[in-house]
């Protein structure tokens, strides 16, 4: 594996990301969109982990720099962040995959707030081939009713922020207006997946939850996944 940095251009100011690549080649990539913690070690471990299974990483950030060092800090960061500025970096990040690797497709996962930009990527690029946001908030029906990429949606019945409310509204957009999302909820928390933070973390969950993300970008990602056994 590979790891390097890439820069970003965007109308409100310069930015950069992540990247984990595999060893050999690929021509499929993962645009991964982190928590509102910003580009953290355990960012940079899900990237890696993607690279392993063969596909490049790009993980922008959408903080130019910032890492929260507490949950009222990642809050603030959080809502700071403008929607349109995380979206614009979001597609810098893919149109940047695209001229650095020549990658042919590319799916977007995310956590938290990273799982919220995920999925409103989702309904508004449609470079995009594949999504797997995880415990990220609803977009307004309007955007919803805009999905056209494959997508599935991660979340936890104990989640007190992306609650089963919140996903019920989204179950009944997916079937008023036939939307490719199929929505999956574990008995867990929120950051369920997160194995830095112990109070939370979920084993079960998270093992079932991966494969099912592995089995979706394999299915339409395709052969640019080659997955090394790692």
């Amino acid at each position: 594996m590979k790891t390097e940095t890439h820069n970003l251009t965007t109308s409100r100011g310069a930015t950069a990301a992540v990247v984990a690549r595999p060893d050999g080649e690929a021509t499929a990539a993962v645009i991964l969109i982190h928590e509102w913690w910003g580009i953290n070690d355990h960012i940079r471990d899900i990237a890696g982990r993607y690279a392993s299974e063969g596909y490049i990483c790009v993980a922008p950030d959408l903080y130019r720099g910032k890492v929260a060092k507490d949950s009222e800090e990642a809050s603030r960061f959080m809502y700071e962040l403008d929607t349109v500025d995380g979206l614009e970096t979001i597609s810098q990040a893919l149109m940047e995959a695209k001229r650095a690797y020549g990658v042919q497709k590319i799916g977007i996962t995310g956590y938290c707030m990273g799982g919220t930009f995920a999925l409103r990527a989702a309904c508004e690029l449609s470079e995009l081939a594949a999504a797997a946001p995880f415990y990220g908030d609803i977009p307004e029906e309007k955007e919803i009713a805009k999905l056209k990429v494959p997508t599935i949606f991660f979340a936890g019945t104990r989640d007190k922020w992306i609650n089963p409310e919140k996903v019920a509204v989204l179950k009944k957009a997916v079937r008023e207006y036939s939307l490719p999302l199929e929505a999956v909820s574990y008995d867990a928390d929120h950051a369920f997946f997160n194995d830095t933070r112990p109070e939370v973390y979920d084993a079960a969950a998270s093992r079932d939850a991966w494969q099912r993300v592995l089995a979706h970008f394999g299915k339409y990602l395709g052969e640019g996944a080659r997955p090394t056994g790692a």
